[in-house]
């Protein structure tokens, strides 16, 4: 169908965040940065005006929500976002196409395979001839009904996502091409594979992943494919859904589901040899080698607690041990960074230079550690009093008002601080962000406790499909063969 215009009418809309299912977190409405029209339509450079992919197109931005990863999304909040999309949906016209931008990897209370339940309610709105192409996160999930609902999906290629905009351009150019050639849909060959490693494990920095992935470009190249993606799963959910997953896209039956196979067995036959991007040990291990170490700046990643893997952020189990560890308020020690309003409001009314002595972070996790006792100064508030830095010597502790990751280098000067200029700066995060690891003197990863725990084996998965490696770490081999969608 094509719109009065002559053009053709694709919408957009979407609902993404990666949701621990072991996280004390619960995300809500006020967590979610929701764009509508005009402003969601500008969050795509790709589809500025002039552009290729707005030729001869007509694009009809919905609504869009992202969220830092977080616990499990409330219901409420999901029928409030979802029913808006829904309903904006039956009242936008005829549509040719949707693309849908999500992560792949939400969990909402009381539901176990959310995103496939969003794309059939995208579906009974607009019927069985719109086609919907799905741009998705390496690390979401990709059940049976999630492929066999959507007509076309892909997913980053890069871990750290250096690729994610270049992704979402490759679902919108894949629909867009589809529709002009006629709608047809294509074959796809999904299966999963029974492999279920955190992220930090399957950096596409290091092999085995770097090679893996690059067979996804080889095979897209093929005549007879349009996509190729591999998807490594989320870890730090429990639901039957969660494990490695395979689709290739296509007009050649056989070629999708032998190339299909061929990306599923690599992956599985390489199992053994995902490592950590980085070396690892206790917390206490690694600040000691820090210290012992001449590298600066020195990044320590807090694992446990990584907010955008799905941690809640004030998790106080690191910054105990710092306290404890004389050789750490002696050295300039930045750590980022802890979510507190109540102590953030405490410093902003205080001030820059007053003292203040507050109870600190614990307070949704509390598993692991709760509030630490803390008298320090306030060393900075950013203007929005969104954000504060405490000091207790050379130390300096970010807290905020809401969750926050610290990615960037301005994340950091901003608060006045100079990460370069530091001997250790601990981070909640996993493997090191882009301008991060090109800053790192050096290293490590910090195994800790939290809602992201990287030991996988400790969290207590039951709702998982088995076997499944590293939890059989004996299954035999599974038979891999693609089913052709």
């Amino acid at each position: 169908m094509i719109g009065r215009s002559g053009a053709l009418r694709i919408g957009i809309a979407g609902i993404a965040i990666e949701s621990s299912t072991f996280s004390p977190h619960r995300t809500t409405l006020d967590d979610f940065r929701v764009t509508r029209g005009d402003e969601l339509l500008a969050r795509y450079a790709f589809l500025a005006p002039g552009a290729p992919l707005t030729q001869g197109v007509e694009w009809v931005p919905l609504l869009h929500a992202v969220a830092v990863p977080g616990g499990p999304v409330t219901e409420e909040t999901y029928e409030q976002l979802a029913g808006e999309i829904f309903e904006l949906l039956g009242t936008a016209g005829p549509l040719d196409g949707v693309f849908v931008d999500f992560h792949g990897a939400m969990s909402v209370l009381g539901r176990t395979d959310i995103e496939a339940e969003f794309v059939a309610g995208i579906r009974e709105v607009v019927g069985p001839e719109v086609l919907l192409s799905a741009s998705m996160d390496l690390h979401g999930n990709v059940s049976r009904s999630l492929a066999d609902t959507l007509d076309l999906i892909t997913c980053y290629r890069k871990a750290p996502h250096t690729d994610a905009w270049e992704t979402r351009e490759r679902a919108a150019r894949n629909l867009v091409t589809r529709l002009r050639s006629g709608g047809r849909r294509p074959h796809k060959a999904w299966v999963q594979v029974p492999v279920l490693l955190p992220g930090e494990k399957t950096s596409t920095r290091i092999e085995p992943a770097r090679g893996i992935y690059a067979l996804v470009d080889e095979v897209e190249a093929m005549d007879g494919v349009l996509d190729a993606a591999i998807w490594v799963g989320y870890a730090w959910a429990d639901e039957p859904r969660c494990q490695a997953a395979v689709v290739v896209t296509g007009d050649d039956e056989q070629v999708v589901a032998a190339q299909a196979k061929r990306l599923a067995d690599a992956y599985w036959d390489a199992r053994d040899e995902f490592e950590f991007v980085a070396p690892t040990g206790s917390l206490a291990e690694c600040v000691e080698r820090a210290i012992a170490s001449s590298a600066r700046p020195f990044f320590i990643s807090d694992s446990g607690d990584n907010p955008t893997a799905g941690g809640a952020g004030d998790t106080s189990y690191t910054l105990d041990l710092l306290l404890r560890m004389p050789a750490i308020t002696e050295l300039t020690t930045i750590y980022a960074a802890i979510v507190d309003p109540e102590v953030t409001a405490t410093a902003v009314g205080a001030g820059v230079g007053a003292t203040v002595s507050v109870k600190l972070g614990g307070k949704i996790d509390s598993g692991p550690c709760g509030p630490v006792p803390l008298t320090a100064e306030v060393v900075a508030i950013d203007p929005a009093g969104a954000a504060v830095v405490l000091g207790v010597g050379g130390l300096r502790v970010i807290v905020t008002a809401r969750r926050k990751p610290y990615h960037l280098e301005s994340d950091f000067t901003e608060l006045g601080l100079s990460p370069r200029d530091a001997d250790l700066v601990v981070v909640k995060i996993g493997y090191l962000e882009p301008e991060l690891y090109a800053m790192a003197a050096d290293w490590l990863l910090a195994l800790t406790p939290g809602g992201v725990n990287q030991d996988l084996l400790r969290l207590g998965h039951h709702r998982i499909e088995r076997p499944m490696f590293p939890f059989d770490p004996d299954l035999a081999d599974p038979d891999l063969t693609p089913e052709v969608l």
